[in-house]
């Protein structure tokens, strides 16, 4: 149970509720147009989501070590390649799930944003253009 909680909290899975609340509102304000495969779309969203929030730490895994010691990564309760691996496997079940909501267009959109995710994360955040790589995301 306490490896669950490791990686509960290595994803924040809390607040992906506030992402499947923003998929369903932008699905309902559109006149809900996958039909029963809207459910779909928050799936994909919250996948990404957790994704990049795995993601985040593997890529700051150093500094977390100095700021913030108590973290899953820095702390030894998640081992750095599980970090990869959860974001790894979380951003392609995002893009699968967009493209059984969206098809071709859907599963274009969902690896466009993770390609900016792990673009931000893993090469763009120390660097001048961090900025331009979170406007994109």
């Amino acid at each position: 149970m306490s490896r669950l909680r490791d990686f509960v909290e290595l994803v924040r899975l809390p607040a992906a509720l506030s992402v499947v609340g923003d998929t369903l509102a932008g699905a309902a304000a559109a006149g809900w147009p996958h039909g029963r495969r809207t459910w779909a779309m928050p799936a994909a969203s919250s996948c990404l989501y957790l994704a990049g929030m795995a993601l985040n730490d593997y890529a700051d895994r150093d500094p977390d070590a100095r700021e913030r010691p108590e973290r899953p990564l820095p702390s030894g309760r998640v081992r750095p390649w599980e970090a990869l691996a959860t974001a790894t496997a979380l951003t392609g079940a995002g893009v699968g799930a967009a493209a059984f909501a969206g098809g071709r267009r859907g599963a274009v959109t969902a690896s466009l944003l993770a390609a900016g995710v792990w673009a931000y994360d893993l090469a763009l955040k120390p660097t001048p253009l961090a900025p331009l790589g979170l406007a994109y995301n």
